[in-house]
């Protein structure tokens, strides 16, 4: 089967196997390319959680400027929507203002 031959893993949710050397080389790369960007966006929501976990100030301040750096990041490349980024900027920018 060239799935074996390419190393294509078999996935239950896919109903075929392509056809063309260039389609396998295709779900390779969407395999390994999914699996960095879920990687990506776990660290963004871990980020994002630390600020809404921050009981002062100052420690929301710090884990701010961290999470707003990383989201302009994945928002730059493309892992999230720029106006997903703004969203979230805005939100945890508005939480970290009305810490004591």
């Amino acid at each position: 089967m060239i799935g074996d031959i390419f190393g294509v893993s078999s996935n239950p949710y896919r109903t075929h196997m392509p056809q063309h050397i260039s389609s396998v080389k295709r779900v390779r790369q969407d395999a390994k390319r999914r699996l960095h960007n879920r990687a990506l966006r776990s660290n963004m929501r871990t980020l994002v959680k630390t600020v809404l976990k921050a009981t002062t100030k100052a420690d929301g301040e710090a884990a701010l400027t961290k999470a707003i750096a990383y989201l302009d990041r994945m928002a730059t490349k493309n892992i999230i929507h720029k106006n997903n980024a703004g969203h979230k900027k805005s939100l945890l920018v508005r939480y970290v203002a009305k810490l004591a």
